[in-house]
């Protein structure tokens, strides 16, 4: 029997099988739900312990759920309370599933997305702007498919106290359906080389199984002059074939994405490619290997110099000094992003998925 949980915040009409709470209901060990404030943000990435009610603005409550490892997918009921009613709900480490989900006044809407739980207990948050959450489900989904991320900084699960700095791979779960969960394993600093020699490549074919699929994403860091560094059509192409190879080993499909461009732009406004010959080399493998490929470097550049030079700052990390809690000098950052800008990117991901017209990636899009 599949492990299940009913959560009811409207105990009006509903069976016995439902878990009555209140908004206000704290955490108990006894029970193994409820809702928790953290002592302090998040600071180191490797810890992977960041609350998604630490990525709002002020600070949200996460309800917690002790659970095993593995695949869940949640329904989340709510109802709006008024005009430009609107729901926002992240889980684990801050990944954004419902981004300002509208609801009208009176209207009940019923969401449903996975997600996967790493650490024995899963976690959500949610901002209702106007709306009431009436209830939530969740469903152990072991054999569901789930998407593995590969890659560096700009995909990874940022920490808490650098919020709103954000990781395309936390924000990616917007565009994503119930039909698949999403395993972040990118990590900042990291080459398609050094990913290799920390052994976190081994951990994802710990974990992988057919029918999954193994998103990769390396180029920042095989850039650097230092032992990250890999050359562009040598050892970066050998080190992305152990990946590709691998996933195709164990029945997964890979899926090579390349590094977006970063906010520099020439005297006539366009963007300047930092990359080399890393992209022209990433598109040769994969036309050599048959592997679906998404263009980011090109999706990107073409947001960049449609958005500009000036507004294009609100997409990366640039902050006032004191704007946000765990940023008190502010930040003034041309290759990581924001929020917002994470999304934008995360946007441009799913449109290169739906681009590719795979069924095992096309199906999972909302």
């Amino acid at each position: 029997m599949s492990l299940s949980y009913r959560f009811t915040f409207s105990p009006e009409n509903r069976g016995e099988d439902w878990i009555v709470l209140e908004q206000e209901t704290g955490f108990s060990w006894n029970t193994g739900y409820g809702f928790s404030m953290p002592p302090a943000f998040s600071r180191y990435e490797d810890l992977m312990d960041s609350w998604p009610g630490d990525y709002f603005v002020p600070m949200k409550p996460s309800f917690l759920v002790n659970v095993p490892k593995g695949n869940y997918t949640v329904g989340v009921s709510y109802t709006g309370l008024a005009e430009g009613a609107a729901l926002t709900v992240k889980e684990g480490r801050g990944r954004i599933v419902l981004d300002h989900a509208p609801a009208g006044a009176g209207e009940s809407i019923r969401e449903e997305f996975a997600m996967h739980v790493c650490d024995g207990q899963l976690k959500l948050a949610w901002d209702a702007e106007g709306v009431r959450v009436e209830t939530i489900e969740i469903v152990h989904a072991p054999m569901l498919p789930t998407l593995f991320l590969a890659g560096d900084s700009t995909v990874t699960d940022q920490p808490s106290a650098g919020y709103p700095y954000t990781g395309w791979g936390q924000a990616i779960g917007k565009f994503l359906n119930a039909n698949i969960a999403v395993d972040n394993h990118a990590r900042s600093g990291r080459s398609s080389r050094s990913f290799i020699v920390e052994d976190r490549l081994n951990r994802i074919w710990k974990l992988i199984k057919a029918g999954d699929v193994l998103v990769i994403q390396f180029a920042h860091n095989d850039e650097k002059e230092d032992e990250r560094g890999t050359e562009a059509y040598s050892t970066y192409k050998e080190f992305l074939t152990r990946y590709i190879e691998g996933a195709r080993e164990r029945g997964a499909l890979p899926v090579l994405v390349s590094a977006m461009q970063r906010r520099f732009f020439e005297e006539d406004g366009t963007i300047k490619d930092t990359h080399g010959d890393y992209i022209p080399a990433m598109e040769e493998l994969a036309r050599e290997l048959e592997v679906p490929y998404i263009n980011l470097a090109a999706k990107s550049r073409a947001l960049l110099e449609q958005v500009g030079d000036e507004p294009s700052k609100v997409l990366f990390m640039w902050t006032a000094p004191g704007e946000y809690a765990g940023l008190p000098d502010g930040t003034t950052d041309n290759t990581h992003f924001s929020e917002k800008g994470a999304l934008a990117i995360a946007g441009l991901v799913a449109e290169g998925i739906r681009e590719l017209n795979l069924p095992a990636l096309s199906d999972c899009l909302r």
